[in-house]
């Protein structure tokens, strides 16, 4: 048997262990199998609230729209693939006790460490845009401010989650979960109100050749595809399943919790994301409506179509919930990446507040020189920044998972590994041609 990693792998090295102020802070009882998941439920969700941020918005309210339930299937796939590549992430938190940016850090030289490093922070950056843009639409739509005021006011966010953080990690997972609550009983009104045609949805999921062979249902399934599996939560998840304080002598029963919680979750992110593409097929796409892409034409055409005029009001309460939860988990991710693959450590303040100026510097320029008309390209290039970063983070976590120098006893068996490649590869080559897609127009 190939021996465990070393206590110094586990300590996350010498700088000290990943998310150091909430390691281990969560204690997990030592009997009963509810009371050990209850303990583990909550990283999942962190998580979960990457794979419904703004940036997803306007791909699946476009596949709605243009194709009716059509690309329900390509949903359910890339929530597949992403359950797949987090269920690594928290294996590698739980087996080698390392984040994956420590754990680059510790295999891989230090010049291609600063690489990654850059890359990360850029996908941190544009992933922080799109939150941005987003919590501005929201108040946009929800109180008439102008874009570029809301835009403004997101800085001031930074104090929320200083505020959340006080009150310990427990505390913050539950505020996360309760907008995430929110933002599903948002869009279950919405669905009442539109009533879809059930039979139809469940066709939906069932892939069709017509999604490979028509290129402007292929270009969308691609668009999908790639804002589905954000670099940043696979970085992020690795750390923040270390919060639970486990018993390190039964590591594979902390997997198994690990990835109930994961599964759960981002089933739950499947169901919101379907649920936005169900709304757009079954209010704009039963009518003939095939072009609504945008976010704010979307908010725009809800209540005279729905016959609700709540319907637009609950769309930007839920897209405001949306920004504001994946700007948490953002912060924590661009704090993670920054200790693992440097040892440097900011205030979480400062941290914040120079991320958060990264990504307001150039919605504020872009807006106030091109008019509010530029956001959706402005997500678009966020969405772009994004897939050209991912690869660089899938295919470490899935060398680094495979490795039983690092893994002990827990590297990922054959079929797993297969399996892994095969995500990877696909994520990666659909990237790649969205990427040339783009560029080409």
């Amino acid at each position: 048997m190939t021996p465990p990693p070393t206590s110094d792998a586990i300590d996350g090295g010498a700088f000290g262990k990943s998310l150091s102020e909430s390691h281990g802070s969560v204690p997990v009882p030592r009997g009963g199998f509810w009371r050990k998941l209850m303990a583990f439920i909550g990283p999942g969700y962190l998580v979960a609230v990457g794979y419904m941020d703004p940036g997803n918005w306007a791909t699946d309210l476009a596949g709605g729209s243009a194709f009716g339930y059509t690309l329900l299937a390509v949903v359910l796939l890339s929530s597949l693939m992403a359950i797949l590549l987090q269920t690594l992430s928290a294996r590698l938190g739980i087996a080698a006790g390392l984040d994956l940016a420590q754990a680059c850090r510790q295999r891989y030289s230090r010049p291609v460490t600063i690489v990654l490093w850059l890359l990360c922070e850029l996908a941190i950056i544009a992933c922080d845009l799109a939150e941005v843009l987003g919590t501005a639409i929201a108040l946009k739509l929800l109180f008439g401010l102008p874009l570029l005021a809301g835009v403004l006011i997101t800085s001031l966010d930074v104090m929320l989650l200083l505020a959340l953080q006080r009150f310990g990690f427990r505390k913050l997972e539950a505020f996360v979960a309760t907008l995430l609550i929110v933002i599903a009983a948002c869009f279950a009104y919405e669905l009442w109100l539109a009533r879809p045609d059930w039979g139809a949805v469940a066709g939906g999921f069932v892939p069709t050749g017509q999604i490979v062979t028509n290129p402007a249902m292929l270009y969308i399934a691609i668009g999908i595809l790639g804002a589905t599996v954000m670099p940043h939560n696979l970085y992020l998840h690795s750390s923040v399943v270390q919060t639970r304080a486990f018993d390190h002598r039964d590591k594979k029963g902390a997997m198994r919790f690990a990835t109930i919680d994961t599964v759960i979750a981002l089933g739950f992110a499947l169901l919101i994301n379907a649920a936005i593409l169900i709304l757009a097929a079954a209010t704009f796409h039963v009518a003939g409506r095939t072009d609504v892409a945008d976010i704010e034409d979307a908010h725009r055409l809800l209540s005279p179509m729905l016959g609700a005029g709540a319907a637009s009001v609950v769309f930007a309460l839920a897209l405001l919930a949306s920004g504001q939860n994946s700007t948490i988990t953002g912060t924590l991710a661009g704090q993670i990446v920054m200790e693992g693959f440097l040892h440097v450590r900011l205030p979480m303040w400062l941290r914040r507040a120079v991320t958060r100026a990264l990504a307001i510097v150039p919605a504020a320029l872009v807006i106030g020189l091109s008019g509010e008309g530029a956001t959706t390209n402005l997500l678009v290039l966020s969405q772009v920044v994004l897939s050209l970063q991912l690869p660089f983070a899938v295919i470490p976590l899935v060398a680094f998972t495979a490795d039983k120098k690092l893994m002990g006893e827990f590297a990922s068996p054959v079929a797993l590994r297969v399996a892994a490649w095969v995500v990877a590869a696909v994520i990666v080559g659909l990237n790649v041609k969205l990427l040339i897609g783009i560029a080409f127009g």
